[in-house]
């Protein structure tokens, strides 16, 4: 019985909290990274780097939570409300290193609106939520390296998708900024052109009016003489 126990539950495909997060976020931010580069620049190229910085400080800031909690007994997250709390916690303080980190980069350009870091941190955090939801059978809290692997690809086709859902719409946005930036450029140097064209008719006219004046005086000088 036992060992007819073990079989199946190593038929059970397995795939811990934390290589589901790897394989969300290691698809996600580099096609994000891909998308965002061309509309960034440079910038663009840090920002997988930064994002899987403030993964890691996020993770280890969750260690330092959940460990004394567990061990005290505070929080069980093998149990319904106590997971979830967990969860919550685990969401703000990703969610908040995230967004910071994204922000960094988003604050140094002028295009590219400071309010996507939170749309995207939100959205990152919310697919990965219902991915985990539609998942848990086939999740773990601990485990070992990816075994489930139908679950591990769930996981990669929901960051890539997540990564270029997100990606495209800030590069459409900036596409869109373009545009108008160059219609008022454009605006403004035909209202400049037209500035230019009325003061040289109006200087024009002026100068004609002035010859005019010197002729009739000339003539009236003639005349009296």
């Amino acid at each position: 019985m036992p060992n007819t126990l073990n079989i199946k539950v190593k038929q059970l495909p397995m795939l811990d909290y934390v290589s589901a997060g790897i394989a969300f976020y290691i698809t996600m931010l580099p096609v994000q990274e891909w998308i965002l580069e061309f509309r960034l620049g440079y910038l663009g190229r840090y920002w997988s780097l930064i994002s899987v910085v403030g993964l890691l400080i996020s993770f280890l800031l969750c260690l330092l939570i959940f460990v004394p909690l567990i061990i005290n007994m505070a929080l069980d997250p093998f149990r319904y409300p106590h997971r979830l709390v967990m969860s919550a916690i685990a969401a703000v303080i990703f969610g908040a290193i995230l967004w910071l980190g994204q922000w960094l980069i988003l604050r140094q350009t002028e295009m590219t609106p400071r309010v996507f870091a939170l749309i995207n941190t939100v959205v990152g955090i919310f697919v990965f939520s219902v991915l985990v939801w539609f998942n848990q059978k086939s999740l773990q809290w601990s485990g070992g390296p990816i075994e489930g692997w139908k679950t591990g690809l769930i996981f990669l086709a929901g960051g890539t998708v997540t990564g270029a859902a997100t990606g495209k719409a800030l590069d459409f946005y900036c596409g869109r900024v373009e545009q108008r930036l160059i219609k008022l450029e454009r605006e403004r140097v035909e209202q400049e052109t037209q500035e230019r064209e009325r003061l040289k008719r109006e200087r024009i006219e002026k100068e004609k009016l002035e010859q005019e004046r010197l002729e009739a005086e000339m003539a009236e000088r003639k005349r009296i003489s």
